[in-house]
């Protein structure tokens, strides 16, 4: 928790280099080249807008949340010099001894902040059967760290006006949509069993962006038909089987890709909001989207609850800080998945995330004891493979956009 804290040092810019490669004229560097990404990344696979620019460090040593910018000149220049030189098939700068252990211990980070959140999450959540006040108090904690920050200024507070709160609107709604769901479907059924139905959003994806106008090769949609299977087939055999849990999975799902979406459109012309500051501004708004309908749906029954919830812990301090892990490990997880992104392509980041999922599902099954029958586990192995696949497909339909700019 702490290394996410600690100000990283000032950038060393390499020595300029002048043998641009033939696709890559000086000249050629305009703004007008480089195209816009979508924030698309926090829990689910993050194959389905990359674009041409990368993710940016910020001061603090985490990731652009969304890349609504351009990439500085100087680092496009750098990374296509060296292209010939030193970057292997998969588009990935070679790395010493130094970098990838440096990568190592940011993707061991990534999948344990992961691991805790998912399971002092369920912890919470069985004791204290309340999802919308959890979830809401897990926005609070990211909306007051993103305030501390600003405040101290370790993190560059984003200037903004009215026209950029009214565009942040609607993806701020699909994402508290996606979040409060994927809580309802945690407190109702086992975690390993929403990640299951969660790695289906490359269909949720794929089917949205195409009644959008988009188009995908047959690859494509042949690699969602095991997701499909697999999830169908895992839902039929899982012993906490519940409807509401299922809907719930689903409508994340529906929530998060509307939110990429959404957020192509309207947040295009706001390139200078970039990175943590957009997502601390959508976490902000999302908080205050949620609270007052949290009240509305669960508040009548916080009080007793929460006296239930201390008579099954036995000590009110154990579930305080249940509480508050979850809230804070929901936020570090989610920066450092950009953290992941440091010199790597997005097909291996997409690999790690979904290698993340299978991690996550096999943690929560040893720490709750969720019975998995076979055929249970055969469909969630359909499921995750089929993500793979989808973002095997994915990558190479964005690599031949990529060649098209």
């Amino acid at each position: 928790m702490l290394l996410n804290l600690l100000p990283s040092s000032s950038p060393t810019l390499s020595k300029p280099h002048h043998n641009y490669p033939r696709t890559l004229k000086p000249q050629t560097l305009t703004k007008s080249n480089l195209k816009v990404s979508t924030f698309n990344k926090i829990h689910n696979p993050p194959t389905q807008f990359y674009k041409v620019s990368n993710f940016l460090k910020t001061p603090l040593g985490f990731y652009k949340f969304g890349q609504f910018g351009p990439k500085p000149t100087s680092q496009i220049v750098k990374s296509a010099s060296e292209t010939n030189q030193d970057s292997n098939p998969d588009g990935e700068i070679e790395k010493n001894p130094n970098k990838t252990l440096q990568l190592a211990i940011v993707f061991g980070f990534w999948y344990f902040q992961n691991i805790v959140f998912n399971i002092y999450n369920k912890k919470a959540l069985n004791v204290f059967p309340y999802p919308w006040l959890l979830a809401s108090f897990q926005l609070l904690v990211g909306s007051v760290w993103m305030l501390v920050l600003w405040a101290s200024k370790l993190q560059p507070c984003p200037k903004i006006d009215k026209s950029f709160i009214i565009a942040l609107l609607g993806p701020a709604l699909f994402h508290t949509i996606g979040h409060i769901s994927a809580c309802v479907s945690f407190s109702k059924v086992a975690v390993s069993f929403t990640h299951v139905i969660k790695s289906a959003e490359p269909v949720f994806s794929v089917v949205f962006s195409s009644a959008f106008g988009d188009t995908y090769p047959l690859s494509v949609w042949l690699s969602i038909l095991p997701i499909v299977m697999g999830c169908s087939l895992a839902a039929v055999t899982e012993v906490s089987f519940n409807l509401g849990g299922l809907w719930g999975a689903m409508i994340s799902n529906v929530g998060f890709v509307l939110r990429n979406i959404y957020s192509k459109k309207s947040l295009q012309n706001f390139k200078q909001v970039i990175g943590l500051n957009l997502y601390g501004w959508i976490t902000i708004l999302s908080f205050f989207y949620l609270f007052p309908v949290a009240v509305f749906v669960e508040g009548s029954q916080w009080v007793s609850g929460y006296h239930k919830a201390i008579a099954s812990v036995g000590t009110p301090s154990t579930f305080y800080l249940w509480v508050m892990i979850s809230g804070v490990f929901y936020h570090l997880y989610n920066q450092s998945s950009y953290q992941a992104l440091d010199d790597i392509s997005p097909l291996t980041f997409s690999v790690g995330n979904t290698m993340k999922r299978v991690v996550v599902i096999v943690s929560t099954v040893i720490v709750f004891r969720n019975p998995v029958r076979p055929l249970n586990a055969l469909g969630s192995a359909i499921a995750i493979l089929g993500t793979f696949l989808y973002s095997q497909a994915s990558s190479k339909k964005e690599a031949a956009v990529e060649k098209n700019y």
